[in-house]
Order: structure tokens, then C-alpha cells, then sequence
């Protein structure tokens, strides 16, 4: 396939600029999703939930982003099978389980045995985080693909 049959999604419109309460808000919840979330894993969450909602901007950055927490490229480009490979704990798959079934909520919402696994790795602030943190990359995900939000361009020109 030739560069030129590339479809090319250009900017809709820039929420920051346009809804600038609602986008400090966004931040404000970003931010605060975070507390007492292990960066790495709060990175893996985000990933997966931006692959699951097709945010290349989202997935992009969460994955520049994991790899400055010291995360292995191998465990972000696998994360789509991570189900099949031994590159993640017990904790994380089943964070990451919870993140792809609070995602797809119109499959069936999170199933009791999703949860339960959860329960056996999570405290119970550490599952309020998780679920803030879950809801709050859906919401970005939502902005970026609505907005055909662009990250740099691999050159860095934009």
C-alpha cells in the first residue's frame, strides 16, 4: 500500500480551546485517578482500554509514557494477547481484565468472576482507584476519537 492510500484524519476541533472548564475538570479527574495506582500499571490499564476504543492519540502516549516508567516494549506490543503470555503478574491480568470488561460494558458489563479475581489482588481503595482510573481513560478516548485528536508526527513535525 502506497503512502498516499492512507487515509488521513485531520483535527475536528480543539476541546482544550473550545471547552476550556470541562478539559481543566478532565485533568483534575486524570490526575486524581491516579492516587495510589502503581504508574506501570496505571499505564497498562490506559493502553489497553485506548486499544479496545481504537484512540491511536491515547495509545500513543500511554505507551511513550509506560516506556519512561521503565516499562518493557515487549509487555506494551504484547498487551493485546497479554491473556496468552506469561509477561504479566496475577495482579495485573487481573486489572487489566477488569479494564477490558469496564470498557465494553455493552458485552455484559464486568462478570462476578472478573471481579471476584480482583477482590483477591486489590484492596478495596485500590479497586475505587482502578475503576476511576478505567472510567476516566474511556472518557479521554472518547475526546480523542470524537475530536480525531493527532499525536506528533513520527518526524516531529506536525
Amino acid at each position: 500500500m502506497s503512502s498516499d492510500e492512507y487515509v488521513t484524519h485531520l483535527p475536528r476541533i480543539n476541546v482544550a480551546t473550545e471547552a476550556p472548564g470541562s478539559y481543566r475538570a478532565m485533568l483534575l479527574l486524570n490526575k486524581s485517578a491516579h492516587d495510589g495506582i502503581d504508574p506501570i500499571l496505571a499505564e497498562l490499564i490506559k493502553i489497553r482500554a485506548s486499544q479496545l476504543n481504537g484512540c491511536g492519540f491515547c495509545i500513543d502516549m500511554h505507551s511513550t509514557d509506560a516506556r519512561k516508567q521503565g516499562e518493557h516494549e515487549r509487555r506494551i506490543y504484547a498487551l493485546p494477547a497479554w491473556r496468552e503470555l506469561s509477561f504479566y503478574t496475577a495482579r495485573e491480568r487481573a486489572a487489566l481484565a477488569l479494564t477490558e470488561e469496564g470498557t465494553l460494558l455493552a458485552e455484559g458489563g464486568v462478570s462476578d468472576e472478573t471481579w471476584a479475581e480482583a477482590e483477591k489482588h486489590f484492596s478495596q481503595a485500590e479497586l475505587a482507584q482502578i475503576i476511576a482510573l478505567i472510567a476516566t481513560i474511556n472518557a479521554w478516548n472518547r475526546i480523542g476519537v470524537i475530536s480525531r485528536n493527532q499525536p506528533p508526527a513520527l518526524d516531529g513535525t506536525e
